[in-house]
């Protein structure tokens, strides 16, 4: 009988060792889950955050919509303005404009002088029925394009600028007088070496004509 009750006894030492292995594994376990949770949790944007990134979107809408609001303002003053004219003096006012120019200056620069040229500067020039550069009022839109690529690929970049920021964008020195559009082409352009096509389309707002120039710039 004393053999028998030893091995029982062995038998259940060994249960009692299996049990207290499977408790300490289910508890590892725990843990574990317990800290992965813990941790995805703290990845978790808090309602603060959230609160904030909101309310960052709606300010970027409202700049938006008062932007378009401002652009529909100064379009109706012009309108006001073509309204109250006689008709021969509003005909002349709109027969003014009759192209646009792209200057020479037209390129890429390095601006920040890093040995990388990631500035497109455009200079474009309103010409009258006289020849002279005008300030005309209007929306301009610009593209830059690498006609050595594939048809899909061509288009390295496009911008559009309302009236109110063209206003600000007159340019004039003692050797010119123009529009200056700077775009920031930061890996747009990877190979400086082959020739690329600026494309500038002018929308006059004085008379809705739509004037369309182009040029081929080699970065230098």
């Amino acid at each position: 009988m004393a053999r028998q009750y030893n091995a029982e006894g062995k038998i259940s030492k060994g249960v009692n060792a299996m049990r207290y292995t499977l408790y300490a594994v289910w508890a590892g376990c725990i843990l574990a889950f317990a800290a992965g949770c813990e941790e995805t949790a703290s990845k978790k944007i808090s309602p603060a955050e959230q609160i904030k990134k909101l309310e960052h979107e709606n300010a970027q809408l409202r700049t938006q919509v008062e932007q378009s609001r401002a652009e529909t303002v100064h379009l109706k003053e012009q309108l006001n303005l073509l309204s109250a004219l006689p008709e021969q003096a509003r005909l002349e006012t709109l027969n003014s404009l009759q192209k646009v120019v792209i200057t020479r200056y037209t390129n890429i620069y390095d601006k920040d002088k890093d040995g990388q040229k990631e500035t497109l500067v455009v200079y474009i020039q309103p010409i009258d029925e006289e020849g002279d550069v005008i300030k005309a009022p209007g929306t301009v839109d610009v593209q830059l394009w690498d006609l050595n690529r594939k048809d899909d690929q061509a288009l390295l970049g496009q911008w559009h600028i309302g009236p109110n920021e063209l206003e600000k964008l007159w340019f004039a020195t003692f050797i010119t007088i123009n529009y200056r559009l700077t775009f920031n082409i930061t890996g747009k352009v990877n190979d400086t070496d082959e020739d690329l096509v600026v494309k500038v389309t002018f929308t006059d707002y004085l008379n809705g004509r739509v004037f369309t120039e182009q040029k081929i710039i080699k970065p230098r």
